[in-house]
C-alpha cells in the first residue's frame, strides 16, 4: 500500500479514537451531528446514520452509549437511542473492514475489551470493540489501584486512578486518557487514543495481508 488508507470515524466526538488511528497510519475523516471544534483531523458535520461510506478503506463507529451505561439508572429510567444494530447493518453493507465501539453491557458481538491499565493510563475505562475481522486482546492486567470518583485532585495526587465521568476537568486528560486537546466534558465521552492505536496496528496488518 503506497498511500495511507482512509478511515471514516462515525459519531466521532472530539477525536480520541481518531488520534489513535492516525498514529497507526490512517488518514482519518470524522463525522458527527454536533459541531466538534477541537476535532484534530478533517471533520464533516452530518448525520452518521445516513452518511455515505463510499471512498473509505475502513469504518469506525462509536454509536451513543447512554442506553447501556449504569448512569442511566440515575435518570429515572430515561431511554436513549439504541443505534448499535442499525449501525452494524450499515457497516456490513460497506464491504470494508469495520469497528464498532461501545461501553460494557452494550450488545456487541465477538468483541474484545480494552482497559487503560493495559496501556499505562491512570484510568481503567473498559470499552468493548466489535470488529469484522479477527482481532486479539492484550493481557488484561489486574486492577490493583483504587479508583476515585469524587475528590479527584486530592486522590490523583495520592496516586489513585480516576473515573472519567461528567465534566472532570481537562487537567486529567494527559495522564488518564492520553489526551491534551479536549475539555473535561469531551473527555468523559472519549476513547483513549492508545486503544485505537492498538486496534489500528492490527487493522493495518489485516489490510496489507489483503493486498
Amino acid at each position: 500500500m503506497t498511500s495511507k488508507p482512509r478511515l471514516l470515524d462515525l459519531y466521532c466526538g472530539a477525536g480520541g479514537a481518531a488520534m489513535g488511528y492516525a498514529r497507526a497510519g490512517f488518514e482519518v475523516v470524522g463525522v458527527d451531528i454536533k459541531p466538534q471544534p477541537r476535532y484534530p483531523f478533517e471533520f464533516i458535520q452530518a448525520d452518521a446514520t445516513t452518511f455515505s461510506l463510499d471512498g473509505f478503506d475502513v469504518v469506525h463507529a462509536s454509536p451513543p452509549c447512554q442506553e447501556y451505561t449504569p448512569l442511566r439508572a440515575r435518570q429515572n429510567g430515561r431511554h436513549y437511542p439504541d443505534l448499535i444494530a442499525s449501525t452494524r447493518e450499515l457497516l456490513e453493507l460497506a464491504k470494508v473492514p469495520w469497528v464498532i465501539e461501545n461501553v460494557p453491557n452494550s450488545p456487541l458481538r465477538h468483541y474484545i475489551t480494552l482497559c487503560g491499565n493495559s496501556f499505562g493510563l491512570r484510568t481503567y475505562r473498559h470499552r468493548r470493540f466489535e470488529t469484522s475481522w479477527l482481532m486479539f486482546q492484550p493481557e488484561h492486567r489486574s486492577h490493583t489501584v483504587a479508583t476515585s470518583t469524587k475528590k479527584r485532585r486530592k486522590d490523583f495526587d495520592a496516586g489513585m486512578n480516576i473515573s472519567i465521568t461528567g465534566d472532570v476537568g481537562s487537567w486529567l486528560g494527559p495522564a488518564c486518557m492520553g489526551i491534551d486537546w479536549m475539555t473535561g466534558n469531551e473527555l468523559s465521552q472519549a476513547i483513549p487514543p492508545a486503544y485505537t492505536e492498538y486496534i489500528g496496528k492490527q487493522l493495518m496488518a489485516h489490510l496489507e495481508a489483503r493486498h
